[in-house]
């Protein structure tokens, strides 16, 4: 089948003849085609960083659309995308964080905000009257129970995992490359120093 979107394209719900969903990874590319945002898990605490790209040389910095929010008193997150998209995501966040501690009298864990924020963002893809979001969302928390902190990514698909260390947008890959090269996995420092020995 030809990979164009030959009319599967005009619904987020529909799947073509190869199983692909166009509107998707249409959002993907949204996001490819946006500054890079990325995230970095270190001992003591979660780095965000983004790239904000000044569309054009008239525009005043500090009034251009941000891109790294707080949720809450231990959770934020850094988008990139559309921003517009971006702000109803980063919304979503500090209501689930809200209703979360009105409910549960505790701050949201981080996999819960993920999780519930992916959910959300899942939604978005199974309806033909919605569009999913073309951003993607790092989220950067601590959690007070645990004494842990995360960060997590959710994607325009609304899928969620967990990183050590996490890019998205234009410079991804490259991000990614110089991240590999960091000792920011635990589980790997330990290998390493045991090999070590």
């Amino acid at each position: 089948m030809a990979s164009s979107g030959s009319g599967y394209d005009l619904s987020s719900s529909t799947f073509s003849p190869d199983g692909r969903i166009f509107q998707v990874e249409y959002a993907h590319k949204a996001v490819e085609n946006a500054g890079t945002a990325l995230g970095l898990r270190c001992s003591d605490g979660v780095v965000l960083a983004v790239e904000k790209p000044l569309i054009t040389k008239m525009l005043v910095k500090e009034t251009t659309g941000r891109r790294v929010h707080t949720v809450d008193e231990y959770a934020g997150v850094a988008i990139t995308g559309f921003v517009s998209d971006g702000r109803q995501i980063v919304n979503r966040a500090r209501e689930e964080a809200s209703n979360y501690d009105e409910t549960y009298g505790t701050k949201i864990p981080a996999r819960t905000l993920a999780n519930r924020l992916s959910a959300y963002v899942h939604y978005f893809t199974l309806h033909g009257a919605l569009r999913p979001f073309g951003c993607s969302t790092l989220i950067a928390a601590y959690d007070p129970a645990t004494k842990e902190h995360s960060l997590h990514m959710v994607e325009p698909s609304g899928v969620t995992y967990e990183y050590y260390g996490a890019a998205a947008g234009r410079g991804r890959q490259p991000a990614r490359t110089e991240m590999e090269k960091l000792s920011i996995n635990p589980k790997q420092v330990a290998a390493a120093s045991s090999a070590g020995e």
